[in-house]
């Protein structure tokens, strides 16, 4: 074929996907009205992540699992916007990672509500100003962030999904800039970035900011000052990039949680979060980490944070494999409850993939 029928077969194919899309909104609709009848809420995060997985398997190619993940985000965010355009609070201000984020997972149909602070985005969701919201939870290079991880312990709020993020730093500055005696950015920037930071800005002033978009804003009033940011910080904000993946470490993702009210139902591939703090006695954390190789469930992951309530006391986040209702998890949890002081289940959810 030449150009023009080759054009002309694309044309038809658009013209049959048109009529697909309008269709399957038709469908989404008529979903939407038995949600409403029912009382089940709008984002289902559970049936999404297995409707992506089962195209994943399907797709044969040439359009790679990425791509394809981006296309049905934002029909899956459409969708959503016919039921219930969702407002989803993240720690701004506009283009932090945070941000960017909530964007990949949610799509450009639903409606971003920007907060100062971690705790803030909580308080946003228990006054009803936000439907759910995205947080940064663990960094690969950093570890923990101790503020999500101090909000956990007191919220009612239940974790629904996880979102990875292949953070890349970028420097950048206002156009015009001159000699860098300051930069801004969130703390964990900083750590991600130290040797680079060490190496090439050895006198500048490290000022720390609530996010990194934060520190751009700053960048635009002030002409010796650079920012630690992402690509998507500079273009939003008209910066500069003066230099590009500044991570000390290539392969450097930042996991996300999404809270919400409600809890999701099973999925195939889940994970469950859980919170407790043991007794000052020999073993005492042993014996309930033992429950869980008893039950032959694996532990992706466990951490440590000092309570706030008691010197020396401390709280452990786990990450374990499976959903809280599963027969083996459902009884580890139960033989845990009776060997720990306190135990909080912050949610079961659908497990994200990491090779983002």
């Amino acid at each position: 074929m030449n150009l023009l029928d080759l054009r002309k077969k694309i044309d038809q194919i658009d013209t049959e996907m048109l009529a697909l899309l309008n269709a399957r909104t038709v469908l989404a609709q008529e979903v939407g009205k038995i949600k409403k009848a029912s009382g089940q809420a709008v984002f289902a995060p559970e049936r999404e992540e297995l409707l992506l997985s089962q195209l994943d398997r399907k797709n044969k190619g040439p359009i790679s699992s990425g791509t394809l993940r981006a296309i049905y985000r934002e029909i899956l965010s459409a969708s959503r916007a016919m039921q219930k355009s969702l407002r989803i609070a993240y720690l701004g201000p506009e283009a932090s990672y945070c941000h960017q984020a909530a964007l990949e997972r949610f799509g450009s149909s639903d409606a971003y509500v920007p907060a100062r602070t971690i705790p803030e985005i909580f308080s946003l969701i228990q006054r009803n100003e936000a439907d759910a919201c995205v947080v940064p939870i663990e960094n690969s290079i950093e570890g923990g962030v101790n503020a999500t991880h101090d909000a956990l312990v007191t919220t009612d709020l239940l974790i629904c999904g996880e979102i990875y993020l292949h953070v890349r730093h970028m420097l950048m500055v206002k156009e015009g800039s001159r000699e860098i005696r300051t930069v801004y950015a969130h703390p964990q920037s900083f750590g991600q970035c130290r040797q680079w930071l060490l190496k090439h800005l050895p006198n500048a002033e490290l000022v720390e900011v609530s996010s990194n978009s934060a520190g751009a804003l700053r960048v635009l009033e002030e002409p010796d000052a650079a920012a630690i940011a992402s690509n998507f910080a500079a273009r939003h904000y008209g910066l500069k990039i003066l230099h590009q993946n500044i991570q000390d470490v290539t392969r450097n993702l930042t996991r996300f949680l999404i809270l919400s009210r409600t809890a999701p139902s099973r999925s195939r591939n889940d994970k469950t979060s859980l919170l407790f703090t043991v007794s000052h006695e020999v073993g005492a954390l042993s014996h309930v980490l033992e429950f869980f190789s008893q039950n032959k469930l694996n532990l992706e992951k466990i951490e440590s944070r000092p309570a706030m309530q008691k010197e020396w006391e401390y709280l452990f986040f786990v990450d374990v494999k499976g959903h809280s209702q599963q027969a083996n998890l459902k009884r580890a949890l139960s033989q845990i409850r009776r060997k720990t002081l306190w135990l909080k289940i912050l949610g079961s959810y659908p497990q994200a993939n990491k090779n983002v």
